[in-house]
């Protein structure tokens, strides 16, 4: 998995300079009732939907797996810690300007991961994606369709330029996934989070909205 911030939603914020206007497009309002859909991945369809409260027993189905956080500075969380994060994502949703969007990954209805986008700036048009996927769906391609519909409402709805991931350099999978996703590995910052077993590199990857248009048929009516 890319790096996800599974037990609390500190992070980042958008880096916007005082007094700038910000250029991403507000489409908070529209994500709330929609599903997104992408139609194959090992057989069946992936969809995402805005995160719920009730979500929170999926989500620690393998938030408290250590494997799932081996190479994260969270974890394995306890069910307080996980209902805390359910929380705080749902929370953002209702936040102005909305700076973090949070779904959970279905397959077949059963919650079986999740995804976000983060803007971390504005008047830069900059974000961030994240995801988590349970071990027992790994290598079925659910990681690459999260992170397709991601990409997707990054560049075509929110209009941001650049959109990064990173992840420890031992997550072999990780990395494979940010690769299908036609992310760039950009380089490796050291030393950037001390875990369980000691302090951790991070690879960073990224694509540019010109990048990922190249190579994404768009999904916009002509009206637009």
């Amino acid at each position: 998995m890319s790096d996800h911030p599974a037990r609390s939603a500190t992070g980042s914020r958008a880096g916007q300079t005082a007094g700038a206007q910000p250029k991403v497009r507000e489409q908070a309002g529209r994500w709330r009732d929609c599903v997104w859909q992408d139609r194959f991945v090992a057989g069946h369809s992936v969809t995402l939907s805005r995160i719920e409260l009730a979500d929170w027993r999926a989500v620690h189905s393998w938030a408290s797996l250590a494997e799932v956080c081996r190479f994260q500075r969270w974890g394995p969380n306890t069910e307080e810690q996980t209902r805390a994060f359910v929380m705080t994502a749902v929370e953002a949703w209702s936040h102005t300007p909305q700076q973090r969007f949070a779904h959970v990954a279905r397959v077949d209805g059963d919650v079986v991961g999740m995804g976000e986008l983060h803007i971390r700036s504005r008047g830069q048009r900059q974000g961030e994606i994240t995801y988590a996927v349970h071990p027992r769906v790994w290598g079925q391609g659910v990681g690459t369709s999260i992170g397709k519909q991601l990409l997707a409402r990054g560049f075509e709805d929110l209009e941001l330029h650049r959109i990064h991931a990173t992840c420890d350099p031992r997550n072999l999978g990780s990395a494979r996934v940010l690769g299908k996703l036609g992310m760039t590995r950009e380089g490796r910052h050291r030393h950037t989070a001390l875990i369980r077993d000691g302090w951790r590199d991070s690879d960073m990857f990224s694509i540019l909205e010109d990048e990922w248009r190249a190579v994404t048929p768009s999904t916009r009516s002509p009206k637009e």
